[in-house]
């Protein structure tokens, strides 16, 4: 079952942005800082930790995701470091993804040549 409600949430984050997409003039830049955002603000009420409980790993594929890890290590380090942790916490669960894509993106960059 976990596999189908994975599929399920996975499935409506896509459908929203491609509705989004298709019926404003937000480029996908927007619409993934707007998925960042709402992740974000569900974690901040609890509510992003009971989906990911729900949905499993697909909770933890979308860009959501990020907005939620962001704001879960922010919210993590501030209890034990105050106001400061807000500031050296964000990062900590979002580090090696973060490190991942620019060590990628280097790499790829020798491979591929850009289109003109």
């Amino acid at each position: 079952m976990i596999y189908l409600n994975a599929f399920i949430f996975c499935g409506i984050i896509c459908l929203i942005g491609q509705i989004i997409l298709d019926n404003t003039k937000l480029t996908p830049g927007h619409i993934t800082t707007l998925f960042v955002v709402v992740g974000a603000f569900l974690d901040s009420f609890d509510i992003y930790d009971k989906i990911v409980l729900w949905a499993g790993g697909g909770s933890l594929v979308p860009i959501t995701s990020f907005g939620h890890l962001l704001i879960h290590g922010a919210m993590d380090t501030v209890n034990n470091f105050g106001i400061m942790g807000l500031f050296m916490g964000m990062f900590d669960l979002t580090s090696s993804g973060i490190v991942a894509a620019i060590t990628f993106s280097f790499i790829l960059s020798f491979i591929f040549q850009p289109r003109d």
